[in-house]
C-alpha cells in the first residue's frame, strides 16, 4: 500500500526533474534576458523536484526544509529585483519562490505539511496559491493549442519522422509545456498541504 501512495510523489519527482533539466538546456540557448528566466525555472523545476523527494527522506526533511526555504527567499529576492525593470513572467517567478517558501515552513516541525501534523499551512494563503496555479495551468493550456488546431481547422497532415523532429524543433512549445508541467506541479504540492 505505502508503495502505491508513494509512486505519485517520485512521477511528480522525476517530471520536476525534466523540467529543471530541459531549463538548464534553455540557459545555452537563450538571449542574455531569457537566461534569467530559464535559470529561475530550472531552480523552480530542482526544487520542487527535492521538495516532492523530502517527505521519504525521514530525519533530512526539517534540514532540507530549512535549506529550500533559505534557497527560495534569495530566488523571491532575485525575482522581485528583476520584476522591478518589468515582465509579467518575474512576477510568477516571486509568486512561484514565495510559495515554495510558504511549503518549505510547512515542512518544518509543527508546519503540519507531509506527514508532521497539524493543519499544513493557512487554509486562505493556501486557496489564494491554488487559485493562482489552477488559473496559471488554465491559461498555460490555451498557450499551447497551435492555431492549426484551432475551431474550424482542420487537423495537419503527418509528414511521418520528419514532422515529429520539427515539432521538438519548435523549443516555445516546449518551453510552454515545462512551465504547464510545473504549474501542475506546484498544485499537487499545494493540494498535499
Amino acid at each position: 500500500m505505502h508503495e502505491a501512495t508513494a509512486t505519485p510523489g517520485w512521477l511528480l519527482v522525476a517530471l520536476c526533474v525534466l523540467s529543471g533539466a530541459y531549463c538548464l538546456r534553455r540557459l545555452r540557448a537563450e538571449s542574455a534576458q531569457d537566461r534569467v528566466g530559464a535559470g529561475a525555472e530550472a531552480l523552480m523545476g530542482f526544487g520542487m523536484a527535492a521538495m516532492a523527494a523530502l517527505p521519504v527522506a525521514g530525519r533530512w526533511a526539517d534540514d532540507g526544509g530549512r535549506l529550500l526555504g533559505a534557497v527560495f527567499v534569495g530566488a523571491a529576492g532575485h525575482a522581485l529585483w528583476a520584476a522591478r525593470r518589468g515582465g509579467h513572467h518575474h512576477v510568477h517567478h516571486l509568486v512561484g519562490s514565495l510559495a515554495m517558501v510558504y511549503m518549505a515552513a510547512g515542512m518544518l516541525p509543527g508546519g503540519g505539511h507531509h506527514g508532521h501534523g497539524g493543519a499544513g499551512g493557512v487554509p486562505v494563503v493556501t486557496g489564494l496559491l491554488l487559485l493562482y496555479y489552477t488559473v496559471y495551468v488554465l491559461h498555460g493550456g490555451t498557450r499551447l493549442v497551435p492555431a492549426a488546431l484551432s475551431p474550424g481547422a482542420g487537423l495537419p497532415a503527418a509528414a511521418g519522422p520528419a514532422a515529429v523532429k520539427g515539432v521538438w524543433a519548435v523549443r516555445r512549445e516546449v518551453t510552454e509545456a515545462c512551465r504547464l508541467a510545473m504549474g501542475f506541479g506546484m498544485l499537487a504540492m499545494l493540494l498535499g498541504m
